[in-house]
């Protein structure tokens, strides 16, 4: 008779928000991200960044900053959907846009107020530019 098979139980909220946040944190750190632009875009302070860069599994990460780290891993992946080029994928976060929104910022930029809403705003036009509904 067969051994019964073990069921690897779901990872738990805050194991997948340790991998969201680590990941996010390499993001952050490619598209060029000063500690102080990153601490601004997760909300968080800089005791807890550089703890949380450290060790991600030692976050205790609010609602907020978990939609924070959502719309960072979307922008991430609708740019790697429009660009194959990693100078692109990594780059395009601190080029100059001048479309109407921007106005000649770079969407880093824009983030970078630690505002959620810019945040959102941001995520909605690279979103767009995939071909994204809205």
């Amino acid at each position: 008779m067969a051994s019964p098979q073990r069921i690897n139980p779901a990872p738990d909220k805050k194991q997948i928000a340790a991998v969201g946040l680590k990941t996010a944190m390499v993001i952050l750190d490619k598209w060029g991200c000063t500690p102080e632009q990153a601490q601004a875009i997760l909300q968080v302070s800089k005791a807890s960044y550089y703890k949380f860069k450290k060790d991600p599994a030692s976050a205790s990460l609010t609602q907020d900053q978990l939609e924070r780290l959502s719309y960072l891993l979307n922008i991430h992946g609708a740019l790697r959907t429009l660009f194959e080029n990693p100078e692109n994928v990594y780059g395009f976060m601190s080029m100059k846009n001048h479309n109407p929104y921007f106005n000649g910022r770079a969407p880093i930029e824009v983030i970078s107020g630690g505002s959620f809403g810019a945040l959102y705003e941001v995520h909605k036009r690279v979103d767009a530019l995939r071909g994204g509904q809205w």
